[in-house]
């Protein structure tokens, strides 16, 4: 089972591991299209107004600016570390046990507008780019990435868990892949689409697969392992699952 993280606009400082290596990171045939949007990055953030459009910063976010101009040169930490955020405090994979911690790595990976995806301990720099925005030169990321990385993650010989937004998934479509939709229900019935919370029913969906001892090899499976974790669960299709919450 391959489950697939959204990344988070928040990320941790500094690391102990060496500058970014795209050798070291997995789905290597991803790497002219890292190297071309590293490269456009790093280019872009010597213009500190082309950098805040492009990027959507606002005044007080323009250090992620100096992120991206030592992107190629600061230190990196495992992805699963570099995110922070709502779903990644859900998931806690720092409380994890070592076998925990060893499945995690086996069984994430996360979505990045600059990466198109790695897994759990793949090393990464901190670095500003969303899946919306739009660099000079470059059309939307969707177009940079969509061909590419739907191969990539297509050719995975697993079972594939879609947990990232629909803006990173636009990125890159897996065909045959489970989604997650998460929805409040009121005491009426009426249902709607959770917007924040849904990060962090992820999280705790993400760590409950990470911990499972099931093999998860179908949506029946997945459903499954998240009933079994008291959560409210329902089988839309063979690709979605509904997480019901109050």
């Amino acid at each position: 089972m391959l489950v697939i993280l959204p990344p988070s606009e928040t990320k941790s400082d500094g690391g102990p591991g060496s500058p970014l290596d795209l050798d070291a990171l997995s789905f290597g045939d991803l790497n002219p299209i890292r190297k071309t949007l590293g490269d456009a990055l790093v280019t872009l953030a010597a213009d500190l107004d082309a950098s805040q459009k492009a990027l959507g910063l606002g005044r007080t976010q323009l250090d992620e600016v100096d992120r991206n101009a030592d992107l190629w040169l600061s230190p990196t930490r495992p992805a699963i570390e570099r995110y922070t955020g709502v779903l990644y405090d859900a998931l806690d994979h720092a409380s994890l046990t070592k076998a925990g911690k060893a499945k995690a790595t086996e069984r994430l990976a996360i979505g990045s507008a600059l990466f198109g995806v790695v897994r759990a301990a793949d090393p990464i720099p901190a670095y500003r780019l969303s899946g919306g925005s739009k660099l000079p030169g470059f059309g939307t990321l969707t177009s940079v990435w969509k061909r590419e990385l739907s191969a990539t993650l297509d050719a995975v010989d697993d079972f594939v868990v879609d947990l990232r937004s629909g803006i990173y998934q636009q990125l890159g479509p897996v065909s045959g892949a489970v989604t997650a939709t998460v929805v409040t229900e009121a005491a009426d019935g009426s249902r709607k689409v959770v917007s924040h919370f849904n990060k962090h029913y992820k999280g705790l969906m993400a760590r409950e697969l990470v911990r499972t001892r099931r093999t998860v090899r179908d949506v029946d499976a997945l459903a499954a392992v998240l009933a079994d974790a008291g959560q409210r669960v329902e089988i839309a299709s063979l690709a979605e699952i509904v997480v019901v919450t109050e």
